[in-house]
């Protein structure tokens, strides 16, 4: 468990000491307790360290991601992989909120270790979260990829959708990425269209959340039906529908902007208190 005096910063790992988490293509090693190690001891323990970054601070003491090559399969005694995804869908949100930064971090180094402009290797700047190319002084940061997240309402029914990348049964909102040159508003209706051929009006800014699978800063709307019928873009869309309030189906976990999004509806239609997104 991690508490909430996490902090993020751009730590140099020069300096010694501190903890240590070890990353891997969206899974995080653990033991019973918790996904902080000792930094020396964790380094001594994995092989295949393909980078280290200082990511902040957690109760005064520096913290490490250490971006491993591959999943080892020698583990220390007691110890496993537990994919990122996993700690959202727990409720730990302080640990979810650490780790999805260090994913974040740790995949960004791993894509980023030799320059895409001349190919020559990239080193980390300790003032900054940045890397650059001594040959040709390109400049790296990491990678955010804004998206459109949003509900579609009509009156006492919402307008939600199924991924066949979803844990069975799961309906949520729909989503998409911005593409080059496209407004936040033109992407949502064009998310919309593609996804399930309908047409909406009455956009309304809620609110942001980074999401780390693997890089998206999702900006949440709720949007009115004005008009068409369901049909489901092939591939991307399992099963879309109409649900009543009172009867809707199993739902992204709470602490995601979708299950926000749908739960500040709910209450804003009932006059009930309206949900917190966490930070």
């Amino acid at each position: 468990m991690v508490d909430s005096s996490w902090q993020p910063a751009v730590v140099d790992p020069a300096q010694p000491g501190g903890w240590a988490l070890a990353h891997c293509r969206q899974r995080f090693l653990c033991n019973a307790s918790g996904v902080l190690f000792p930094r020396e001891w964790l380094k001594a323990q994995l092989p295949g360290l393909l980078a280290e970054h200082g990511i902040g601070y957690l109760q005064g003491k520096p913290v490490f991601v250490l971006e491993l090559a591959d999943i080892s399969e020698t583990l220390p005694p007691g110890c496993e992989w537990k994919g990122l995804r996993q700690f959202l869908l727990e409720g730990d949100l302080p640990t979810f909120r650490l780790l999805g930064y260090a994913a974040q971090v740790g995949t960004w180094a791993r894509q980023h270790r030799f320059c895409g402009s001349c190919g020559g290797p990239l080193q980390p700047l300790a003032s900054e979260r940045a890397m650059v190319c001594s040959d040709c002084e390109l400049y790296q940061y990491p990678r955010l990829s804004p998206s459109i997240i949003v509900l579609i309402g009509r009156g006492e029914e919402l307008l939600l959708a199924r991924s066949p990348r979803f844990a069975p049964g799961v309906y949520s909102t729909l989503a998409g990425f911005v593409e080059p040159g496209e407004s936040i508003e033109a992407c949502v209706h064009r998310e919309v269209r593609e996804e399930v051929a309908v047409e909406v009006g009455n956009l309304r800014y809620i609110a942001s959340q980074n999401w780390p699978f693997p890089h998206s800063l999702m900006l949440g709307f709720h949007a009115d039906y004005l008009a068409g019928e369901i049909v489901p873009q092939p591939e991307e869309i399992e099963d879309a529908r109409w649900f009543r309030l009172d009867a809707l189906p199993p739902l992204p976990p709470h602490g995601s902007i979708a299950r926000y999004l749908i739960e500040l509806y709910r209450a804003r239609r009932s006059g009930a208190a309206e949900p917190v997104l966490p930070d």
